[in-house]
C-alpha cells in the first residue's frame, strides 16, 4: 500500500473511512498471518500442537479419537535458526565509522548504552516477522530514546512500491479497560505522519477520535520543546528488514518443519501403541468386541463356537525407512534455513580454513541480507539523532556515519593467533587487534597496546641515559 489520496473526486470516502478500511485490508493480510506465524514458531507452538486423530462414524461424518495415541512433538527448529543468526550477527559491539571522531562520540552518548541490545532485538523480530518497526521519541525528560513496534501492530502506508519512504503509519492494539464494572477490550490506533499524530479508538470498523487524548488536548506533535509542538520532518518509524522481500525466515521452512513433528509423532504413536495386537476372530461366541476384550482383560480366556479361534497380528512399521526420512528432512531444514549444521564428521573435530567458510556458508549469505537491510535503516535513524542534536543546541552534522557490524565468527584460535604473528609490519597493528580472538574491545585494547609501548620506550629511555620529557618523539639523545 502506498500514497493514500484522502477525498478526492471518485473516491468519496472520508480520511477515517479509508484508514479504517487500510487496517482491515492489512489486518487479514497473508503478510500479517506469516508474521504471527513466525512469533508461534520460534517459541516452538507448531501446527502439529492442533492435531486431532479422527475416527469415521457410521453416517459418514468424522469425530475425535481419543483412544488413540496423538504424540504431538513439536520441535524448536525455528529457535535454534534465530537465536544462531542473530548470535552470530548482533551479539558482539557494534563499531560506528565517520571522519569526524566528534560525531561518533555525539551518536554513542545520543543512541545510549543500549543500543547493542535493541539492535540484538529487532534482529529476532525482523527474523519472525520479516521486519522490524523502531520508533524514535523524546521523553518527559527531553532524552531521545527509541522502542521497537511489534510489527503486527504496523500498518505501513509507503509512498513507493519499494518501501523506502513512508507516508504514513497506522498503529493499532487493543488494551484492556473497564467500563462500570464491565472489563472489554478497546483497538486503540494511532496514525503518524510526518507533521503529527491523531489518536481513534476504533469502534464497529469505524475510526473515532480517541476522547481521552483530546479531552485537554487539540492536537499532537511528535514532541514538544517548551509549549511548541514539534515534528520529526518525517515519520517516526523506520523499518529494518529481513531482506529486501520482507520474508520471514519462517516462510523457507514451515512445510519441512510440520513434516518433521509429524514424522516423527507418527513414529511416537506407532511405539506406543505397538504392545496392542490386533485380534483375528473366527465364529467368536460372544455379543460384540466389547464383551470380547472385557473377557479376555479379566479372565483371560474367552468363548467361540466349535470350529472358531482368535489369531493375533504384530503391526509393523518400518522404523529404518522412517529415520531416514526425518533425517533427510533435518538436513534440508538446516540448509534452506541457511543455518550452519552440527554434525562434524565431514569437517573434523576442529575444523579452521575452507572448511570453516564452507561450514558457515549459507549463515553468512543470510546475515549478509539482514546486514544490508540494517545499515539502511540505521542511516534512517542518524536523521533522527540529527535532528535532536540540532534541537538540544549539540550542533548537526553533515557527515555519514557507518555502522559496522562484527561477526562472531567460531574460528581456530591457534591458526588465528599464527596468523595475527605473522602478519606484524605487514599490516597495521590495529587490523592486528581487530582480528585476535582474545580481543573483546578494539579501542580499548589498542589503548592498552599504546600505553605499553611508551611505558617500554620510556623504560629504554632512561637504561640508556635519555631524558623523554625533553625529547618525547625519542629522536635524539640529552648530553
Amino acid at each position: 500500500m502506498f500514497g493514500l489520496v484522502f477525498n478526492n473526486s471518485i473516491n468519496m470516502m472520508t480520511d477515517e473511512e479509508i484508514l479504517a478500511n487500510e487496517i482491515k485490508i492489512f489486518n487479514s493480510s497473508e503478510e500479517r498471518q506469516w508474521m504471527l506465524i513466525g512469533d508461534k514458531y520460534y517459541d516452538a507452538d507448531n501446527d502439529i500442537n492442533e492435531r486431532v486423530i479422527l475416527k469415521p462414524l457410521p453416517d459418514g461424518g468424522y469425530e475425535e479419537d481419543r483412544s488413540k495415541a496423538n504424540n504431538k512433538l513439536a520441535h524448536g527448529f525455528m529457535k535454534n535458526l534465530v537465536d544462531e543468526k542473530i548470535a552470530y550477527l548482533l551479539t558482539k559491539d557494534y563499531t560506528l565509522q565517520c571522519e569526524d571522531k566528534t560525531v561518533i562520540e555525539k551518536v554513542k552518548k545520543v543512541l545510549g548504552k543500549d543500543f547493542g541490545y535493541i539492535l540484538a532485538g529487532l534482529g529476532y523480530e525482523a527474523s519472525n516477522k520479516g521486519k522490524a518497526w523502531l520508533q524514535p521519541y523524546i521523553d518527559e525528560k527531553g532524552q531521545f530514546k527509541m522502542m521497537i513496534i511489534p510489527a503486527e501492530q504496523c500498518c505501513p502506508i509507503w509512498k513507493d512500491n519499494s518501501h523506502t519512504e513512508l507516508d504514513g503509519m497506522l498503529r493499532y492494539y487493543v488494551i484492556e479497560t473497564y467500563e462500570g464494572r464491565q472489563k472489554k477490550d478497546v483497538t486503540k490506533v494511532e496514525y503518524w505522519t510526518a507533521e503529527g499524530v491523531t489518536y481513534y479508538i476504533l469502534q464497529d470498523d469505524k475510526l473515532i477520535l480517541d476522547s481521552e487524548k483530546y479531552f485537554e488536548v487539540e492536537e499532537y506533535g511528535h514532541f514538544t520543546k517548551g509549549d511548541e509542538l514539534k515534528s520529526w520532518g518525517k515519520v517516526p518509524f523506520i523499518c529494518f528488514k529481513n531482506n529486501r522481500r520482507e520474508r520471514p525466515d519462517i516462510r523457507f521452512v514451515k512445510s519441512l518443519i510440520d513434516n518433521y513433528d509429524k514424522s516423527r509423532s507418527d513414529v511416537a504413536n506407532f511405539l506406543e501403541e505397538v504392545k496392542n495386537l490386533i485380534y483375528v476372530l473366527k465364529n467368536y461366541g460372544g455379543q460384540d468386541l466389547a464383551e470380547f476384550m472385557r473377557d479376555l482383560n479379566y479372565y483371560r480366556a474367552i468363548k467361540v463356537d466349535d470350529d472358531g479361534g482368535v489369531d493375533t497380528l504384530n503391526p509393523e512399521l518400518d522404523i529404518t525407512a522412517a529415520k531416514e526420512h526425518y533425517e533427510q528432512l533435518k538436513r534440508d531444514i538446516i540448509e534452506f534455513g541457511q543455518g550452519t549444521n552440527k554434525d562434524l564428521d565431514k569437517f573434523g573435530s576442529s575444523p579452521s580454513g575452507i572448511a570453516l567458510k564452507f561450514l558457515y556458508s549459507g549463515l553468512d549469505l543470510k546475515c549478509n541480507h539482514l546486514e544490508t537491510e540494517f545499515k539502511r535503516g540505521f542511516k534512517e535513524l542518524m536523521y533522527f539523532v540529527n535532528v535532536f542534536l540540532a534541537e538540544t543546541g549539540q550542533g548537526s552534522f553533515d557527515v555519514d556515519v557507518e555502522i559496522i557490524f562484527n561477526r562472531d565468527v567460531t574460528i581456530n584460535e591457534t591458526e588465528a593467533i599464527n596468523n595475527c604473528v605473522a602478519s606484524q609490519g605487514v599490516i597495521s597493528d590495529e587490523t592486528i587487534v581487530a582480528n585476535h580472538p582474545w580481543v573483546k574491545d578494539v579501542e580499548e585494547e589498542m589503548k592498552k597496546v599504546t600505553a605499553e609501548k611508551k611505558q617500554k620506550l620510556k623504560e629504554q629511555q632512561e637504561a640508556f641515559g635519555m631524558n623523554i620529557e625533553n625529547n618525547p618523539a625519542g629522536g635524539g639523545i640529552n648530553e
